[in-house]
């Protein structure tokens, strides 16, 4: 049979998980959920705080990657005081990607939505 793929996006990884339960019952072929962001890398940098001294380039540094580091500390959003000027987040880093079978597509996006995806 044919297949179709879906990304969704979640504001959390608690709602993914609780779709992932969902789709999993309905046979998705393949299913994943991942963080991202705007930088690379992991996407869980510390707090950049310029007055103790605890810089996002510093830890990522420690931690091996210290290019993420960097342009999470160079950013202007880097130090809390702005969110960039360029449309700031949309709060939706968590990325559920699944391969589902064509005869269930419809019922696994509606699942989705209903959840608080956005595909």
């Amino acid at each position: 049979m044919s297949e179709k793929s879906i990304l969704a996006y979640f504001k959390a990884p608690e709602d993914a998980e609780s779709v992932s339960l969902k789709l999993q019952a309905l046979r998705v072929t393949e299913l994943s959920i991942d963080r991202f962001s705007r930088f690379g890398g992991s996407g869980l940098q510390a707090g950049v705080n310029p007055v103790t001294g605890n810089l996002a380039s510093m830890d990522s540094m420690t931690s091996g990657s210290a290019h993420t580091g960097i342009l999470a500390a160079a950013h202007t959003s880097g130090s809390g005081m702005s969110h960039g000027g360029d449309g700031g987040p949309t709060g939706r880093n968590i990325l559920l990607t699944a391969i589902v079978d064509l005869g269930i597509y419809d019922q696994a996006v509606t699942i989705i939505e209903e959840a608080g995806g956005m595909l």
